[in-house]
């Protein structure tokens, strides 16, 4: 049998490889963790991980039964000599370093016949079983890649330009899959089992992660990842690839600027977060701003920022934070800004009294697919949260908070455009009135099915929010920057 060794060790790390059982359970009592593989049923440790340059793509082979039976014999092994408390005090690529060499002699002293492909593609799982997210990890390495989604231990899917394809990335089981979910949610407080099948989360680098586990998902545990760009987009590089003309992207600065409060509206992946981001940068640096997220993924670069995130409630049904004590709880805080990563619910209702008090500028997002069913969905939301305001009442509530409704869209060929920037006037008798100052009008297709069309102005002469700009010494230029958009 394969022996725990002595202070010696395999590689040339020798304290790692410890007799390592007092230390490894005193290592697993202090970080929240879980196993990577079903059987034998061990536990590791999530190192704090540096990021490093992604690792090249390499093409994997099928995986077998006798490959997953040689990494269990490997892992157990490894388990067995590393001393786990050891390794967390080490760097990423130093760990990386430690555990390829007891690895390797591992293998060696076990004979275990393979290629050198096979050992360096077995090297880089169990690296990535020990330190990471297992499978997960060539893909998180990826910048290209937009979402990640799981469907059971056997499917996983992935958004490469717009277009979903099928990864070759597979899990050992459904237990595996599961372990790393844990270990992902864990990582800030979360859990996820039979008695909490739903949960939401994020990755240190602010990716979004959802975790539905059976037996609410039927075939085995579903991951999706939306994830976080390394290098955030900026108002230039959406012009860039043609979410928005340079002209409509000088108007949002200026809308960003002069403090409107704005929504961001559209359907799923449309970019709202990304133009959320997008807008906040142009937020001056004086202001105090706080943010209130589901899950924080919001990045601003202001000094003076406040990051307010919901608390789902404890296995016993308590200690719930929601979205509206957040909010309500802001306006104690002296906020200048408020900004709200999704409104989902009567937490809108909080965000338009916060609007109408004196904090210009503060934004959110919300999932509708025209300016004008924005509106709508609004008014349901206060509905919901059981308010028995007449329904000119409520609109006028909503025509008194908001300035500009922007509207993102995701196209059938994946490409993303910003479609309206809509101003919010005000009133006539029950109807909220609205107009736009550019939309993004379809021409076709080419012959590779990609969408054509422009943005166009609507020649609005002067905006509602002209003296706001005028206050904020940015008429000049906006009145530049529209008779720009209307001569295009």
């Amino acid at each position: 049998m394969f022996g725990k060794r002595g202070n010696e060790g395999f590689g040339k790390g020798g304290p790692i490889s410890s007799a390592m059982q007092p230390a490894a359970s005193a290592a697993v009592a202090e970080r929240p963790s879980a196993p990577v593989l079903a059987e034998p049923v061990r536990e590791t440790i999530p190192v704090t991980r540096a990021q490093p340059s992604p690792p090249p793509v390499r093409k994997k082979t099928a995986r077998t039964e006798d490959y997953y039976d040689t990494k269990s014999q490997v892992f157990s092994a490894l388990i067995d000599t590393i001393d786990l408390s050891q390794l967390a005090k080490l760097d990423n690529e130093s760990a990386r370093e430690e555990i390829r060499d007891i690895v390797n002699d591992i293998i060696t002293i076990k004979n275990f016949a393979m290629s050198i492909s096979e050992q360096e593609e077995l090297l880089e799982d169990i690296c990535n079983d020990v330190l990471g997210y297992g499978p997960l990890e060539p893909l998180l390495a990826r910048d290209d890649i937009a979402d990640i989604m799981v469907n059971g231990a056997g499917q996983t899917f992935i958004e490469v330009n717009g277009k979903t394809i099928e990864s070759e990335v597979r899990f050992r089981d459904n237990g595996q899959l599961l372990s790393i979910c844990q270990r992902i949610v864990s990582q800030v407080g979360r859990r996820v089992d039979e008695s909490s099948p739903i949960c939401d989360a994020r990755l240190p680098d602010g990716s979004r992660v959802n975790v539905i586990a059976p037996p609410l998902a039927i075939d085995g545990t579903a991951l999706t990842i939306r994830k976080f760009k390394k290098d955030k987009l900026k108002l230039d590089q959406l012009v860039k690839f043609g979410a928005i003309t340079p002209e409509g992207a000088v108007l949002l600065q200026i809308i960003g600027r002069v403090r409107c409060n704005v929504v961001i509206s559209g359907g799923t992946g449309s970019g709202k977060t990304t133009l959320l981001n997008c807008l906040t940068g142009y937020i001056d640096l004086e202001e105090r701003v706080i943010t209130c997220e589901d899950t924080a993924e919001l990045q601003l670069q202001q000094p003076h920022v406040v990051r307010l995130e919901t608390r789902p409630p404890n296995i016993e049904g308590e200690g719930e934070i929601t979205m509206r004590d957040l909010i309500k709880n802001c306006l104690r805080m002296r906020p200048e800004r408020i900004i709200v990563g999704e409104v989902r619910g009567p937490e809108v209702f909080d965000l338009l009294q916060a609007m109408n008090t004196g904090h210009d500028g503060s934004m959110g997002t919300i999932h509708a697919n025209t300016p004008r069913e924005c509106l709508s969905r609004m008014e349901s939301m206060i509905a919901m949260g059981g308010y028995t305001l007449p329904a000119k009442t409520v609109r006028e509530i909503i025509a008194g908070s908001i300035d500009v409704i922007i509207q993102a869209a995701r196209l059938r060929d994946g490409s993303r455009r910003i479609t309206h920037i809509t101003e919010v006037i005000g009133m006539e008798g029950d109807v909220i009135i609205t107009q736009d100052l550019m939309r993004y009008e379809l021409e076709g297709e080419d012959a590779n099915g990609k969408i054509i069309g422009r943005h166009k102005s609507t020649g609005i002469g002067r905006p509602h929010f002209w003296d706001r700009a005028r206050y904020f010494n940015e008429d000049k230029r906006l009145a530049a920057t529209l008779d720009a958009m209307e001569k295009d």
